[in-house]
């Protein structure tokens, strides 16, 4: 395994702002090569975080979606025994079958360790994995090997992956865990870290339009009764979704008026909250 301790430095990407602080944990992490565990509310940038990184140093990215289902041998690999079994008889293949190797696949890590070229790996919302899984991952990490028991093999990784792990923060992650990572919060944007990040967006647009999204915006997400607020990406749309009706003017935000709420609220729980809410003069 190749150790890069000479690593490019991460500043931030095209479409991702970023604050000093996120990225000297970034580049702390790389450089003791230790995995980023990020945490914070959905909307908050984390998993777009490990795409600025791939896009800032130029490595491919590999995305491991964690389900709560999934075991870790899926993320490692995957032994085709059924695709196998079919060959043998029907004997139409041109693989050996009695070469098992022929029939495993990489799983993302596995991928990432057998790459060529040094990736950036994103293992996506670890808190929907069980502690088994998760500490049992980070041996793996820390050894940068696995073995593959059908053909008593062990695949070291050619370089180490830059790790990027996600949590929505919905379960708590075991202490060991927590003591093997870098650990950062990612705080929702202020008001001010919005309009930076709307800035990056939108090329041309008016600072009304932006003064009187941001401030409807926040005020929306303070309704009270809301299940799932409406983050950055929903917040980008709606700009969007403004800037193509010929027929909107920002004051009429100032009064109170929110067109296109369906573009802000995903749920139609929170859909209905929030249409009452604007509907009542204090808003």
């Amino acid at each position: 395994m190749n150790h890069q301790n000479n690593v490019c430095q991460f500043r931030g990407a095209s479409k991702y702002v970023l604050d000093d602080e996120l990225a000297k944990i970034v580049n702390i992490s790389m450089a003791l090569e230790m995995p980023l565990l990020l945490k914070g509310e959905p909307g908050t940038g984390k998993t777009m975080l490990a795409h600025a990184i791939a896009e800032s140093l130029k490595m491919p990215l590999i995305v491991l979606n964690v389900k709560s289902t999934m075991k870790l041998l899926d993320a490692l690999y995957q032994y085709d025994t059924l695709t196998r079994l079919n060959d043998s008889r029907f004997g139409d293949s041109r693989r050996d079958v009695s070469n098992i190797e022929d029939y495993i696949k990489m799983g993302k890590i596995g991928q990432a360790f057998v790459a060529e070229v040094r990736t950036v790996l994103l293992i996506d919302e670890i808190d929907k994995a069980d502690t088994d899984f998760q500490d049992d991952m980070l041996d793996v990490l820390d050894q940068m090997q696995f073995d593959i028991i059908e053909i008593d093999k062990t695949i070291k990784a050619i370089h180490r992956p830059v790790v990027v792990i996600t949590s929505n923060a919905k379960k708590d992650l075991s202490d060991p865990f927590l003591g093997r990572c870098n650990f950062h919060h990612i705080a929702f944007p202020d008001a001010e870290m919005m309009r930076r990040i709307i800035d990056v967006h939108f090329s041309k647009i008016s600072s009304d339009l932006i003064d009187a999204c941001i401030d409807t915006f926040y005020r929306l997400r303070d309704i009270r009764g809301i299940e799932k607020k409406p983050a950055t990406r929903e917040l980008i749309n709606w700009i969007r979704a403004l800037k193509a009706d010929p027929d909107f003017k920002p004051k009429i935000l100032s009064r109170g008026e929110v067109p296109y709420l369906g573009v802000l609220f995903k749920k139609s729980g929170d859909l209905q909250v929030a249409a009452h809410q604007v509907g009542r003069s204090r808003f």
